[in-house]
């Protein structure tokens, strides 16, 4: 009879209202990885290539790691908006590549009535 009942009961189901099933977050949150793994890999490249002995300053220091931190938060901040505010941007354009409309906006175009003086 437990397992009749048991049988019977059904779980809660989970909220499915996740932020990813919102197109526009979604789409800066791609976007916003994008600009992450290019602001890595230029760190990396920086520490790689050397530039003006930028890694033997970094790693001479006492704690590297601050100064290794606040260069990539400041390119991921730099690349991850860049790249957010191009996918913006780029919201306007039509599946052919061109521009919408002759002025490159999506905005509805209103007719204004022009106004005529009494004669």
């Amino acid at each position: 009879m437990k397992r009749s009942a048991m049988s019977n009961y059904q779980r809660p189901r989970r909220p499915t209202h996740s932020l990813l099933r919102i197109p526009l977050f979604r789409l800066l949150a791609i976007n916003l990885a994008i600009g992450a793994c290019a602001a890595a890999l230029l760190v990396g490249g920086l520490l790689w290539l050397n530039p003006g002995h930028l890694r033997e300053l970094i790693f001479a220091d006492s704690s590297p790691g601050i100064a290794l931190t606040l260069l990539l938060a400041s390119f991921l901040i730099t690349f991850g908006s860049a790249a957010m505010g191009s996918a913006i941007m780029a919201q306007g354009r039509n599946e052919g590549g061109g521009q919408s409309g002759g002025h490159g906006s999506r905005l509805a175009m209103q007719e204004v009535a022009q106004r005529t003086r009494p004669k």
